[in-house]
């Protein structure tokens, strides 16, 4: 069994999923960062398919980018929130890893879910 790379966006402020929200997966090699992809959850605020399927699964450094400033539409200059970065480490090859979302304009929380 290969593990694989979820998410699930919860837009808090409004008490819906965060449908539209662009995530951004980066892997670290080295010092190197490195774009593998950009997706758009849907309706239920998840992506369509594994951010990282198991055919790209591996052990290293990640960071997933979600662009909640865009998706609040907010035009405050400089928005409190805008991007918002969450570095995280892959160990084990076999796991699913789920990074889920919670946000509002003003505030985020994360967690390893299941």
């Amino acid at each position: 069994m290969t593990g694989f790379l979820t998410t699930h966006v919860l837009d808090t402020a409004n008490g819906v999923p965060a449908a539209g929200m662009r995530v951004n997966l980066y892997r670290y090699d080295a010092d190197d960062r490195v774009h593998l992809v950009t997706m758009t959850t849907n309706a239920d605020g998840r992506t369509d398919s594994p951010i990282l399927p198991a055919a790209d699964f591996a052990v290293g450094r990640y960071e997933l980018v979600f662009e909640a400033g865009d998706y609040f539409g907010r035009s405050d200059d400089p928005r409190f929130l805008d991007d918002i970065p969450i570095r995280f480490g892959i160990s084990d090859p076999a796991s699913h890893y789920h990074v889920p979302l919670l946000v509002s304009p003003f505030g985020f929380s994360t967690y390893r879910g299941s």
